[in-house]
């Protein structure tokens, strides 16, 4: 069972805004990952709980964040409900859309196990709603997911995969990379992997 901290920053001023100290493991329904914020002060600032299907689907997503609440799941597409920080308002969503997506590396993880793709593969187009920092305010976006390479690292703890994605914004033509082992984020933009305390999970 990984755990660990990811530090997260604005990938474009590199200003950070949040530690991310996270736990995750492969289940015999899927995968599920559970993560508690804190600001550079060391403040609980929200957490993530994200649990997929063995497809690769959101069973059940969770997040808070500055007293807002979104909790949702693959229904006709994705489907949730966000709630205001004082809890008398809630709206609900739903978009024909593949998964969710946001600031989170959890995210990133469940991209990989929802596409399984193999470098050999051209470039899949995904739909995503993503709930963007700091109120999780939902928003449709366009992404193409593409494993240019994996390799294989010797390590003390024996042989570790790492894939390499390329991810493209549809709408800007933006282009970036992703680094994964396993269910943890080597490197992606916004996002450093500071303390693992275990290997990554083995995907079968």
């Amino acid at each position: 069972m990984p755990r660990g901290r990811y530090s997260l920053h604005d990938p474009h001023d590199h200003t950070p805004f949040a530690d991310e100290h996270f736990q995750c493991a492969p289940g015999p329904s899927g995968w599920r990952y559970v993560a508690q914020r804190t600001n550079p002060s060391g403040d609980p600032t929200g957490s993530v709980d994200l649990a997929l299907d063995e497809l690769g689907r959101p069973l059940r997503l969770e997040l808070h964040a500055a007293g807002w609440q979104v909790r949702g799941a693959a229904l006709d597409g994705v489907t949730w409900v966000r709630t205001d920080p004082t809890g008398t308002h809630a709206t609900e969503g739903n978009v024909r859309a593949h998964a969710f997506t946001g600031t989170s590396p959890a995210f990133l993880i469940a991209m990989t196990r929802l596409l399984r793709l193999t470098p050999s593969a051209s470039a899949t187009r995904v739909r995503l709603v993503a709930l963007t920092d700091p109120v999780l305010a939902p928003r449709t976006v366009d992404q193409s997911w593409a494993l240019l390479k994996r390799e294989t690292h010797g390590t003390d703890n024996g042989p570790l995969t790492v894939d390499e994605y390329q991810v493209t914004a549809l709408d800007t033509g933006e282009r970036h990379a992703v680094h994964i082992a396993g269910d943890v984020v080597l490197a992606a933009p916004g996002i450093e992997l500071e303390d693992l305390a275990s290997p990554p999970s083995t995907f079968t």
